[in-house]
């Protein structure tokens, strides 16, 4: 959300211009784009958004098979994916004050290591809850990737990079996410989703491993406390925030959307009129490759439209692709969901780096309470896309995401209107 469109536009610029020296164009060695290590930088946590993403939603795309195979209905098959993205928001806001403590390397390096071994034990479960219980645990152990990444980020990159930054990071999500999907299906069409989701696993080992050799280390990072009154003060502090608090309503909207519709969208695809392969349908996630682009090219949106503009172009994009999938066409249902993908990336790389410029201290915290919220629709929604599916068809799952993407309108206007009071 741009600044403005929060009524806050003048406390943001404010901060932006207290975290940065009068000196910056001579003195500031933070990274940036052409200087030394920010490619580094860069490609390392794409790694790491490629393996959070494979694996955080590396069931999403096999929930017909596991239905199937465990004898369960669509939307017990989809805590699979809500105990995932649940656990992940419940662990994010620890694992950030670990981080103010420990440093984001670290941490980083650690969620990943643990999340890659529990992925590698995910193919063995043998029901239904050890399955939902190995992927909370995922989940939780990710949670030390997306807070610690925007974190550091802030600290190490240079203020007018940073929603470019972020937007590679967020773009990393959307190829592992795209990459899960598609081998998961074709992987699964021959041999099972067990062997599926352990070869996600063996990806993710790869690119943990590349992400802890580039990841250059911190030069920015001031150790702070983890003392629980230390954490609760700045968590207050962040939640009275306005500009955060209809940010942090926003990046769950947004979710709730994506969650719902590509939880579903599987089954949809294998039923009628459609009736496509396991193979086919895990091919249909090459649309991700649209939010790689709309997630990268984020900074350029908000310098033409602003944060408010990009918002608003963001969520009517978003329902534009669900009105279009409702028809009984694979052309239009494609279609839609690069609409929805496009809307989605863009709009939650332009929130997240938002929440970052506008947080001077607790950082990690400010980006932890983003993405437990995040996640916190991720599971809402693909809770309530499963539930809303099983009622009422695919139009039910819509619904619901055409009911978030009003509520991601509503906080906008409402944000605007305060500008205009201010």
């Amino acid at each position: 959300m741009s600044p403005a469109s929060t009524g806050a536009s003048t406390v943001v610029d404010a901060a932006a211009t207290a975290t940065a020296p009068a000196s910056l164009p001579v003195s500031d060695d933070r990274l940036a784009p052409g200087g030394p290590g920010y490619r580094r930088m860069s490609f390392a946590l794409f790694l790491a958004g490629v393996a959070t993403f494979a694996l955080l939603y590396s069931t999403q795309a096999l929930l017909p098979l596991i239905s199937g195979e465990l004898g369960v209905t669509a939307s017990a098959a989809s805590w699979t994916v809500a105990a995932a993205t649940g656990g992940l928001a419940l662990f994010v806001l620890p694992m950030s004050a670990l981080s103010e403590r420990f440093g984001r390397r670290a941490v980083m390096t650690g969620s990943l290591a643990v999340a890659v071994a529990v992925g590698l034990l995910v193919p063995f479960a043998p029901s239904l809850p050890v399955l939902v219980a190995l992927r909370a645990v995922q989940g939780a152990a990710l949670a030390g990737l997306p807070a610690s990444a925007t974190a550091y980020l802030a600290e190490e990159v240079r203020p007018k990079a940073l929603v470019t930054a972020i937007g590679l990071f967020v773009a990393g999500n959307s190829v592992g996410g795209m990459s899960g999907r598609v081998i998961t299906g074709w992987v699964a069409q021959e041999w099972g989703w067990r062997v599926a989701v352990g070869v996600i696993g063996g990806i993710a080992v790869v690119c943990a491993v590349a992400f802890r050799v580039l990841l250059p280390a911190p030069r920015h990072f001031s150790a702070g406390s983890l003392r629980p009154g230390v954490l609760v003060r700045t968590v207050r502090e962040h939640l009275g925030n306005p500009l955060l608090r209809r940010l942090y309503a926003i990046g769950a909207l947004f979710m709730t959307v994506f969650g719902g519709i590509y939880t579903v969208v599987g089954y949809r695809l294998t039923q009628e009129p459609f009736s496509l392969p396991q193979g086919v349908v895990g091919s249909v996630f090459l649309v991700y490759l649209v939010g790689t682009v709309s997630a990268s090219t984020a900074g350029r949106l908000v310098g033409r439209l602003g944060r408010r503009g990009s918002l608003y172009l963001s969520g009517g994009t978003t329902a534009a692709g669900l009105l279009l999938s409702l028809a009984d066409s694979l052309g239009a249902v494609l279609l839609g969901l690069v609409l929805i993908t496009a809307g989605f990336f863009a709009g939650h790389a332009v929130a997240s780096s938002a929440v970052s410029k506008t947080a001077t201290q607790g950082r990690a915290q400010a980006s932890a309470l983003y993405q437990s919220a995040y996640y916190v629709g991720s599971s809402v929604g693909s809770t309530a896309g499963a539930v809303a599916f099983h009622a009422g068809g695919w139009g039910g799952t819509v619904t619901v995401g055409l009911v978030a993407v009003a509520g991601v309108v509503a906080i906008t206007v409402a944000g605007s209107r305060a500008a205009a009071r201010a």
